[in-house]
């Protein structure tokens, strides 16, 4: 058996923060509402993500207000010119 034992992991190592991405489960079901609009939304039209931007949006920001994950500028996050996008992501499915 390994110096850490078979469930105490690693001792006296330093704990390693999680990576980004990774954040607290919503246990209290705060965001439950937001969740639920944007998996529907993606069950609707065929899991196009892009289809659901708002929705997605919408649930990241209610993350960010209840502090479930940090607090970010949401054009990092991929919505800075989301006119734009959604634009461009219109003419891609126009132009079929």
């Amino acid at each position: 058996m390994s110096a850490g034992g078979a469930f105490g992991g690693n001792r006296g190592l330093r704990p390693v923060p999680p990576e980004k991405g990774i954040f607290p489960l919503d246990h209290l079901h705060e965001c439950d509402l937001e969740k639920k609009e944007y998996l529907s939304c993606l069950k609707t039209s065929g899991h196009k993500s892009e289809k659901c931007r708002q929705f997605s949006k919408k649930y990241l920001q209610c993350r960010m207000e209840k502090n479930l994950m940090a607090k970010q500028d949401l054009s990092e996050l991929g919505f800075g010119k989301s006119s734009e996008m959604e634009a461009s992501v219109g003419k891609e499915y126009s132009g079929k």
